[in-house]
């Protein structure tokens, strides 16, 4: 993407009445809506976060499945994100919003028990062991996902690297967390949730035509 065109998405975003860009130290600080997020949407429905939403496929999908709860994109590219705000604003789903922020402040951005489910979709597998800390399901994200969580409150992780498929359910067992539903190619194997096969990403699509399998698990850290 060239630079005037990410230029262009910067600015536009600035006028979507969906996006918002705090700065880290607002998040850090004091930040207005959490455990307050009920007054930005304007009603009491549950709260679904799609951390490193990419381009929001995943927030602006399942928006439109589930009309009766709230989703959130959060993702530090404003420019890839733009997509998702701007079709969310023209099909009119009021229950869509995203936010511009490092996704390691999630527990800084919503209060105690104020979120009922997180989607993880395609995180980058961080597989050098010094990337560790960067893995989105390690110990310290897991931590910060039981902070916001509803006690019965799950976290979905879809990926088509088997590395972070195993890496991660090795840890929930080891954890002694309840894995409620685990596949590792969900195109071709049965029993996977209706969301997991109707919405995909950009992403997804290139490595279904490389042929690579899709993984899922779907688990619980309280």
């Amino acid at each position: 993407m060239g630079s005037k065109n990410k230029l262009k998405r910067f600015q536009e975003n600035e006028t979507f009445s969906n996006v918002i860009q705090p700065t880290r130290d607002e998040v850090v600080g004091r930040f207005p809506l959490k455990g307050k997020w009920n007054t930005h949407f304007k009603n009491d429905n549950p709260i679904v976060l799609e951390l490193g939403c990419g381009k929001g496929e995943y927030t602006v999908g399942l928006a439109k499945k589930f009309p009766n709860k709230n989703f959130i994109g959060i993702d530090i590219k404003g420019a890839r994100f733009w997509k998702g705000a701007k079709e969310a604003i023209e099909e009119d789903l009021p229950n869509v919003c995203f936010i511009r922020t490092q996704i390691e402040l999630v527990d800084h951005l919503f209060g105690k028990e104020e979120v009922s489910e997180i989607w993880i979709t395609f995180p980058d597998p961080q597989i050098k062991y010094k990337r560790t800390k960067h893995r989105m399901t390690n110990t310290a994200f897991l931590e910060r996902y039981k902070q916001v969580l509803k006690p019965e409150g799950t976290v979905n992780l879809k990926t088509d690297s088997e590395f972070m498929h195993g890496y991660t359910l090795g840890l929930l067992h080891g954890l002694g967390l309840e894995v409620l539903y685990a596949n590792h190619d969900v195109y071709k194997n049965e029993g996977s949730p209706k969301e997991v096969l109707e919405i995909q990403t950009f992403y997804e699509n290139q490595y279904l035509e490389k042929g690579k399998p899709i993984t899922f698990i779907r688990f619980k850290v309280n």
